[in-house]
């Protein structure tokens, strides 16, 4: 599955290309080429010429210019599927030679819901493994709006080999209400952003776990619906803090029960990574997606950037049911007891707590609150 060795130094010669659709889209890609993620490639997407211009994006595809003649899709799916088939062999141009693609959209709208499913429909027809995560929109925004996204995440499910979708309202479930409008759309772009990113380094950044692509291909081709869990965590109990947060993410509605195949990339600095901190990674995820067909992918990225922060993200895929719906709140003191009493090993990570005491679980991860 891997080997322990480490790596050369030198980033793998996979061909990966972001590809941001629609308004949503285009702002995440932005996101992520700030954040600088390495080996990867972007292009965004839209009928609206006008964002177009303000992408940092390197390739930029106007669609359907005979359509919409730049002027955007009008919140109408089914101008931005029209715009999207009459821009096919620009579409093709530009993902040929691809290995993997991700396509993030924002699902409601009228690009990005309308032509996502249509470019997820035409990389799969190039062999490319196709990834897709998405956006649901915010519940204030309306029935109509969140009734496209449903139409629109079913009919891009049909096309991508992956789908992690992002509700937009968990966020606001976990940030105080005085939190900016502004704000909460750039929590859901990093939460875009970090997904993107936990895939591509472990098979891009140089680490001391290697993966090969085809393993990440195994884990990601043909499995439908996929939970993504994000962590960071800092201190003496960072690594099993960092899993659980990852596992147990509030921003999500799955869960990794049950799943088949799951990818785990573990970033941390090369002068703190301990391998304590794998065992402690690779137990707590085992015992939480608690199936013993399932295949478990570990790797590593070093990032000396990080410092004493270790980072987890987690992508767990091939559920035997439609959605792995998240059906009950475990405590994380009773996983984290289950964990220690399978291993054997007394990890104190919790003090005693009343019930008055103890923190409410939904808490903002770290990694999203807001920089000063």
């Amino acid at each position: 599955m891997f080997d322990i060795d480490v790596n050369d130094g030198f980033l793998s010669r996979e061909v990966i290309k972001v590809i941001g659709v629609g308004g949503g889209g285009g702002n995440a890609v932005n996101r992520m080429i700030q954040a600088g993620i390495a080996g990867v490639e972007y292009i965004v997407m839209n009928t609206d010429a006008q964002a177009l211009r303000q992408s940092e994006a390197p390739i930029k595809i106007q669609l359907g210019e005979k359509t919409t003649r730049g002027l955007g899709a009008g919140a109408n799916p089914e101008i931005g599927a029209k715009s999207a088939e009459e821009s096919e062999e620009d579409i093709k141009k530009s993902i040929e030679g691809s290995d993997m693609i991700f396509i993030t959209a924002g699902m409601g709208g009228g690009t990005g819901t309308g032509a996502a499913p249509i470019v997820s429909k035409i990389a799969r027809s190039m062999n490319i493994l196709t990834v897709g995560i998405v956006t649901k929109p915010f519940f204030y925004e309306g029935k109509m709006k969140a009734k496209k996204a449903e139409m629109g995440i079913s009919e891009m499910q049909k096309y991508v080999d992956t789908l992690i979708i992002i509700p937009n309202e968990k966020i606001l479930e976990i940030t105080d209400k005085n939190t900016k409008l502004d704000d909460a759309f750039e929590m859901a772009n990093q939460v875009l952003k970090q997904g993107v990113k936990g895939i591509t380094d472990i098979i891009k950044v140089p680490g001391m776990i290697n993966v090969d692509f085809a393993d990440v291909r195994t884990t990601m081709s043909n499995k439908g619906i996929a939970h993504m869990g994000i962590g960071n965590a800092q201190g003496e109990n960072r690594a099993l803090q960092a899993a659980e947060e990852a596992i147990m993410s509030p921003l999500l509605e799955t869960t990794v029960e049950g799943a088949s195949a799951v990818l785990i990339n573990i970033s941390a600095s090369r002068d703190t990574f301990t391998i304590s901190e794998f065992n402690e990674v690779s137990r707590f995820v085992n015992e939480s997606v608690n199936s013993e067909d399932s295949e478990v992918i570990i790797g590593t990225s070093l990032n000396d950037d990080l410092g004493d922060t270790l980072s987890i993200t987690v992508i767990a895929t091939g559920f035997s049911d439609e959605m792995p719906v998240k059906t009950t709140t475990v405590k994380k003191e009773e996983k984290i007891e289950k964990i220690e009493k399978n291993s054997q090993e007394k990890i104190e990570i919790f003090e005693e707590e009343s019930d008055e005491e103890r923190e409410p679980f939904f808490v903002i991860p770290k990694w999203l609150e807001k920089k000063k």
